[in-house]
């Protein structure tokens, strides 16, 4: 596809971005579909200057990364129903200057989930608080799960959990938490690249009927992964949520349905 001036530019806000891979699925799904699009990552100093620059640019939309997914919510102009109730941002829409936040992960999170467990009553521990952690949990919350948050830094475990209402702890409650687990979802950057010797779970703690998802895609197989493995554990890396969630944020952008099995083929290829 030529880019010209008539090019709608889609844009990642945040830092990292160098090892993402939304570009190739956005840009494979654009030229499927012969869309006169083009998706660029942008490593973000500052969450307000970035969308200041949206607008001035008129940048037709976007994703939000770490670490700004909470942040930009007080800088957008409009935030739609389900991102305000999760308090996290991941997709941006820029009509005519006014942008409008939405979340996407939750979805994307849950649909990934869902291929392989159902959530209804299922005891959940979730590793980490931030903005992805947000939207995870209100999908297991909608979805009926029990669950209980676990962070390095327990206030901000206890700040999340007020919101969601479920339990929490610091990470020194791993023991415990792990052993009455069905499904141990880990939203931390904790073994992604290039820190891929790393897990915030030890491997002997980890069970063989426990359900292990890890967020990162990046390695597809992180330590946590690769452990769970081990253990004879069913697992769901970041490759699925990626492209469900993304699959989500282009159908808002586009008003048409996403090639989801090529977007998947793009990132299992990458």
């Amino acid at each position: 596809m030529e880019i010209n001036s008539e090019t709608k530019i889609y844009a990642l806000i945040g830092n990292p971005v160098k090892y993402s891979l939304s570009p190739l699925i956005h840009n494979a799904a654009f030229e499927e579909l012969e869309l006169n699009c083009v998706y660029l990552a942008f490593k973000t100093k500052n969450a307000e200057d970035a969308i200041n620059g949206m607008k001035c640019l008129n940048i037709a939309g976007g994703n939000v990364t770490v670490p700004y997914k909470v942040e930009v919510i007080g800088y957008l102009d409009e935030i739609e129903q389900t991102a305000e109730k999760i308090g996290a941002v991941n997709t941006i829409v820029n009509k005519k200057g006014h942008l409008k936040g939405h979340n996407t992960d939750w979805i994307g999170a849950i649909r990934a989930l869902e291929e392989k467990t159902g959530i209804k009553n299922k005891n959940i521990l979730m590793l980490g608080a931030g903005g992805t952690a947000r939207a995870i949990g209100f999908g297991v919350k909608e979805k009926g799960g029990n669950l209980t948050i676990l962070n390095r830094t327990s206030h901000k475990a206890k700040e999340l959990a007020g919101e969601v209402g479920c339990s929490y702890g610091g990470l020194d409650k791993m023991e415990e938490s792990v052993d009455y687990a069905d499904i141990l979802i880990n939203t931390t950057p904790v073994g992604m690249y290039p820190d891929t010797k790393n897990s915030l779970v030890p491997e002997e703690l980890l069970k063989e009927d426990i359900i292990v998802f890890d967020v990162i895609y990046n390695p597809p197989k992180t330590k946590l992964i690769k452990d769970a493995e081990e253990k004879g554990c069913k697992t769901i890396n970041g490759l699925k949520m990626l492209v469900y969630q993304g699959a989500a944020a282009f159908e808002i952008w586009t008003g048409k349905k996403a090639p989801v099995e090529l977007m998947e083929k793009v990132v299992v290829r990458s």
